[in-house]
């Protein structure tokens, strides 16, 4: 385990790339997508805790779409569906809502109802073009595609890690690795190596062994309590995380070796994601606040 200083940076952090504003509420959750945009030219999502959904033009700074969701209820997760043109949303109103947006529309297509009102976000697995495994919070479920073998990463409130057979609804692994709920997570497919926060002090990584076993790997001790949010960047190079003291902050995601804390945000940072390429070689990292604001970054893009 490794003490993280807040002052124990030898080069400046650096400023905010730009800041989008207009939410008019927390935002708690954030979307890139950039694979088929056209000049490197992406679109960010953003979910927000009055039920609204902004599609931002990450070229004029502004949003081009406010869709109203879940009954003005707090967004929680989103997520782009075939590109640009589908969209899956969660809400507090216990509702997963599909959206068309091709060719200008704003159609919610069905709506998925839910058995929880708690803040666990859905995750979505592709399986071929068009097919998706959506995991939800609840008490129900459902049996995944015939021939498939999904298996599922979840953090509890009681701070423990399960890994689960969704094909036969069997607990492969169980790891205690936080005192205090598990807020968020991450994991690399690459290296078998996940990344965990939780609402104390402790970011801890953790790994799967041949026989899919959980094993704890190493841990960072923050100076302040509360990550929201973890994100690992596509390139397996940096992570980053949301802190409810009002600081991104950047890690080598290799050995967790602490490389920049961000501040810039007045309120509780609630979200924290990664694009893919906006030019050739370099990538923005956005983080959505309490304050209404969407900070974007580009930090640590050289080769």
């Amino acid at each position: 385990m490794s003490d993280f200083c807040d002052n124990s940076m030898a080069i400046p952090p650096p400023d905010p790339k730009f800041v989008l504003r207009g939410t008019g509420a927390s935002i708690n959750t954030l979307h890139f997508c950039c694979s088929d945009q056209e000049d490197w030219n992406p679109i960010l999502f953003s979910g927000s805790a009055n039920g609204q959904i902004h599609i931002w033009n990450l070229k004029t700074h502004r949003a081009d779409k406010v869709l109203e969701s879940h009954n003005k209820q707090s967004v929680l997760w989103i997520h782009t569906l075939q590109g640009r043109n589908g969209l899956i949303s969660q809400g507090r109103d216990a509702a997963v809502s599909t959206w068309d947006l091709s060719e200008g529309r704003t159609a919610v297509i069905d709506s998925i109802p839910l058995d929880s009102y708690g803040f666990c976000q859905c995750s979505l697995m592709q399986e071929g073009v068009g097919h998706y495994l959506l995991a939800s919070p609840g008490s129900t479920s459902s049996e995944p595609p015939s021939g498939s073998r999904p298996l599922l990463l979840v953090g509890y409130e009681n701070g423990s890690l399960t890994l689960w057979d969704l094909s036969e609804k069997k607990m492969l692994s169980h790891l205690a690795c936080h005192n205090e709920p598990i807020m968020c997570l991450d994991f690399d497919p690459e290296r078998a190596k996940g990344i965990s926060g939780s609402s104390e002090k402790l970011l801890s990584s953790w790994g799967l062994d041949n026989q899919q076993n959980l094993k704890l790997q190493n841990a960072v001790t923050l100076v302040n309590a509360g990550i929201a949010d973890t994100c690992i960047r596509q390139d397996k190079k940096i992570l980053a995380t949301a802190g409810w003291d009002h600081r991104i902050r950047i890690f080598g995601w290799k050995k967790l070796k602490p490389l920049a804390v961000l501040q810039y945000h007045i309120a509780s940072v609630h979200c924290v994601t990664f694009s893919d390429h906006v030019v050739p070689c370099e990538r923005l990292m956005a983080a959505g606040s309490k304050d209404q604001r969407i900070s974007l970054w580009s930090v640590y893009n050289k080769p």
